[in-house]
């Protein structure tokens, strides 16, 4: 029998690394050794700060190529790296340093940002926090789901997919612990990329799912 599904809350705490840089190629050079919790935060962070400058751009090497380099080629290809794809943090910071360093070989000179717009390198801590909140069948889903934290949004939708095996959403594992009974539900829950968007969107995304899925004759 399936284990009753756990409702959490988290936080995302910015900490800082003590590294920076003021040009491309710095950032190339920093990127190489970051701590890839400092890669999480830069690409995920934003969807939990309360302000974001720059929301056409989700992470933050995207808008400091465009506000601090204006660069905005660079800052294009940058926003165009979807962090979903990449199960394992060290591929995500290839993709990325593969896009700055061909952006390095087809530019004359090193853009530069001004001395007060360096790049900051974070990284993140999260706090994760039990609401009480438990579910003992799969249909109370559909009644949780518009009440939900945006911070138990993305820690059940986004950072479950590197604490899960399958890379998947807490919702989705909990709902295969059920055996092939909801296996349509996963497979819509799991083709879900919460990147491109923000977290009231994906939560109004995953309502619709589990809306549209039959609960009492299982399709």
């Amino acid at each position: 029998m399936a284990e009753p599904f756990e409702v959490k809350d988290c936080a995302l705490i910015a900490l800082a690394t003590g590294m920076e840089a003021q040009n491309l190629r710095e950032l190339a050079d920093r990127i190489r050794n970051i701590p890839t919790g400092s890669i999480y935060y830069h690409f995920w962070g934003g969807m939990l700060r309360p302000t974001f400058d720059e929301p056409e751009y989700q992470n933050d090497f995207a808008a400091w190529a465009w506000r601090s380099l204006h660069d905005p080629h660079l800052a294009e290809r940058l926003a165009l790296i979807d962090p979903t794809g990449f199960k394992e943090m060290e591929d995500l910071r290839r993709e990325i340093l593969d896009v700055v360093e061909e952006r390095l070989d087809e530019s004359p000179y090193i853009p530069w940002a001004k001395t007060g717009q360096r790049f900051h390198f974070e990284k993140s801590q999260i706090v994760v926090f039990d609401t009480g909140q438990r579910l003992q069948e799969p249909h109370e889903l559909v009644k949780i789901i518009p009440h939900l934290s945006l911070g138990s949004v993305f820690y059940h939708m986004i950072d479950a997919r590197r604490r899960t095996d399958r890379g998947r959403s807490d919702f989705s594992e909990w709902l295969s612990s059920f055996g092939d009974k909801y296996k349509s539900v996963v497979e819509s829950l799991s083709g879900i990329d919460p990147y491109f968007t923000n977290l009231m969107a994906l939560r109004n995304e995953v309502e619709a799912v589990l809306k549209k899925y039959d609960w009492e004759r299982g399709e």
